[in-house]
């Protein structure tokens, strides 16, 4: 019984480590004042793959996000099944990364299963206007959900959402996005966070292959955008730009192409 505690232990620590260690360029870039969206500047989208070679696939990659998720090109299928969500309650921290607000949990936040494989719940992120489009339509607001599994492999949950009623997840965190936005401070704790009230509301979603949608825009990136458009605010989506320190209207990145990738669009 001992020999068993010991071996559990061992692995315990043995993924913690793992986790640890897993290579950073399947991770976003944390400082984003290194680059910008201005459409013809120095160091906007256009000139991503060009300022260091560790971003190159910026360029010359082949399965790039965001994409405009046409609904005649789709695939529809009823096999993927629904999104299977295990998330729980933790320490998260407001930080401000220079171009966006990313609400990140200390320790994960649960998981989500897709295909047999588990992904953590690392940190979410806005975007405005949505960086992916629905035959062509951008919206107001993109919240990504990204995740990762024990091997380093990425999924990303995306919501879009147009001016309307009020989201709640955002009103739960109005004073601390106002306490970011009045100062300079990047970093602020904002105590227990449970993602589970983040609503998506809807069992059809689309799903393919991408990027990551900021530097080093790694590739292989499994991407579910939930197809339902939920609502924000306009004062909302004000506070996420007016949050963040730069001088950009907007932090969403130009739709890229498709070059001959699937995807599929689950309808149960």
């Amino acid at each position: 019984m001992a020999k068993l505690a010991i071996q559990v232990l061992f692995f315990t620590f043995f993924f913690a480590f793992l986790l640890h260690i897993l290579p950073t360029m399947s991770q976003e870039v944390e400082n984003e004042r290194e680059f910008d969206y201005e459409r013809n500047g120095e160091k906007g989208p256009a000139q991503w793959g060009k300022m260091h070679k560790e971003w190159s696939v910026c360029s010359n990659g082949t399965m790039q996000s965001p994409v405009d998720l046409v609904d005649q090109r789709v695939e529809v299928v009823s096999h993927l099944g629904r999104l299977n969500r295990r998330y729980k309650p933790s320490n998260a921290t407001l930080k401000n990364r220079g171009h966006d607000i990313m609400l990140e949990w200390e320790s994960g936040a649960g998981t989500i299963e897709i295909d047999g494989t588990e992904y953590i719940l690392k940190q979410c992120h806005w975007h405005s206007l949505s960086e992916h489009t629905i035959d062509g339509r951008r919206f107001a607001l993109e919240l990504h959900m990204v995740h990762q599994s024990l091997d380093g492999k990425v999924a990303v949950v995306g919501v879009m959402y147009i001016i309307g009623r009020p989201d709640s997840f955002l009103s739960s965190l109005t004073e601390d996005l106002k306490s970011i936005g009045g100062t300079k401070e990047e970093v602020r704790g904002v105590g227990v966070v449970n993602p589970k009230d983040i609503k998506i509301g809807s069992r059809k979603y689309y799903r393919y292959i991408g990027s990551l949608t900021i530097p080093p825009c790694t590739e292989n990136v499994l991407w579910t955008m939930i197809k339902k458009v939920r609502t924000v605010s306009r004062e909302q989506v004000r506070l996420l730009r007016v949050a963040v320190h730069d001088e950009s209207d907007t932090n969403a990145r130009p739709v890229q192409q498709m070059n001959g990738r699937w995807m599929h669009l689950y309808r149960p």
